[in-house]
């Protein structure tokens, strides 16, 4: 009976409004601690859309599209192989009738690529036409061109993930992607809904600054990775890969801290496979690239993948023809194209692959919990990361992480 007089009170205005919304102000302190804690626990897991991706496991249709928004690039990294600045950029209504073709063909997932995806003036429009049809949507920049302008139109466009490309933490002669160029710009995404990931390339130029470019994005609570550089159409190195020994050390460490939780972005299955390159050892699989992913040129011409282009154009294209891809190729052997190659694993051996991902993203709960209850480490973070220079203070830690100034020393047994 209190109980009820006192919200009758409420009703009839006879509690003070300075003490309700004290009230209600000390609820929301509650409870919106644990709502972040339970939107962050589902999107560990929103990547894997177990209804919509298993559809594509068993059908005829294509799981993922790579579409080159422009040829276009604000750098000139010596090992790529995929921007050409003398190519204008495809105009927005041919992008939108090929990505229109793209959905026909029931592909889920859009990746946008190029080149630099942001140099397009209409990238905003395009991410939008592309969550309007119905895609699960990404984006791969280096992350020079992004503002906290910028990042707000495409998250209210509805971009879901950004993958930031970076290769040292500062540049050289072989790559500018370095990390303490865009360091600052991780603050960006304090409040943002866009979930974001970062991945590097291992060559004997990178290689000594790759730890500390996975340190300092897994310090931060950032899925990243560092993936082997591969070959070029022709199959040769456009740049020194570096010592095996080396290379091998830091994928089996990516190995061990993948499967004790931390956020290494990439599959276990993804890490195996190119230690088993390095080690020239016979992999079992059969390249669904053309099949269950694509990709589509600037010009829109259809392609097998990154490094098998074909002269079809997508407008042309059939699930016929996608379907005639699904097949062993003899370029597959040392393929180092790797989402075509995680796509394939994906749809080969679901159960083992999706397992040990879901598996190891479930040990990432327990620390989110702990920090939940520690809101102050959270400010800590965010101070890191809004530090210009950055690379010394890991996760608001009084000790220092990994200075791009440093020497690292690489773990030498696992």
């Amino acid at each position: 009976m209190r109980l009820s007089k006192k919200v009758a009170g409420v009703m009839k205005g006879y509690l003070p409004a300075r003490l309700l919304r004290g009230q209600v102000v000390v609820g929301c302190m509650f409870f919106h601690p644990r709502m972040k804690l339970l939107d962050k626990i589902g999107r560990e897991f929103s990547g894997y859309n177990i209804l919509e991706s298993g559809k594509r496991l068993v059908d005829r249709k294509p799981l993922q599209c790579s579409l080159y928004v422009t040829d276009r690039c604000n750098l000139d990294c010596a090992y790529c192989t995929e921007y050409d600045n003398s190519r204008p950029h495809p105009s927005l209504d041919d992008l939108k009738k090929w990505i229109r073709k793209i959905r026909e063909l029931g592909t889920m997932r859009i990746a946008l690529v190029g080149g630099e995806p942001l140099v397009h003036p209409n990238i905003v429009e395009l991410v939008r036409y592309c969550r309007e049809l119905g895609f699960a949507t990404s984006l791969t920049t280096n992350g020079f061109l992004l503002t906290r302008k910028l990042l707000a139109e495409l998250e209210d466009a509805g971009l879901q993930v950004m993958q930031i490309s970076v290769d040292r933490m500062t540049p050289s002669p072989i790559t500018k992607k370095s990390f303490k160029t865009i360091l600052p710009k991780l603050d960006y995404f304090r409040d943002s809904k866009i979930s974001l990931h970062i991945t590097g390339v291992i060559c004997a130029d990178t290689l000594p600054e790759s730890e500390a470019v996975l340190e300092t994005g897994l310090s931060r609570g950032i899925p990243t990775e560092v993936r082997l550089v591969h070959a070029d159409p022709l199959h040769r190195f456009r740049v020194n890969r570096g010592s095996r020994e080396e290379l091998e050390r830091f994928i089996d460490s990516m190995i061990e801290r993948k499967r004790r939780g931390e956020k290494i972005h990439t599959s276990e299955a993804i890490l195996n496979y190119q230690r088993s390159l390095l080690r020239g050892e016979h992999v079992e699989w059969t390249c669904m690239a053309g099949y269950k992913l694509f990709f589509v040129s600037a010009q829109g011409k259809f392609w097998i993948c990154s490094m098998v282009h074909t002269d079809k154009h997508i407008m042309d294209v059939t699930l016929d023809d996608l379907y005639a891809n699904y097949r062993k190729k003899s370029c597959q052997k040392g393929c180092g194209v790797y989402c075509a190659v995680s796509a394939s694993l994906l749809v080969e051996k679901p159960a083992q692959v999706l397992g040990k991902e879901i598996v190891a993203r479930a040990k990432r709960i327990p620390s989110m919990f702990r920090r939940s209850l520690t809101p102050d480490a959270d400010k800590a973070t965010h101070g890191a990361i809004a530090n210009p220079d950055g690379t010394a203070e890991m996760n608001g830690s009084t000790q220092s992480g990994p200075s791009a100034h440093d020497p690292v020393t690489l773990r030498q047994s696992v």
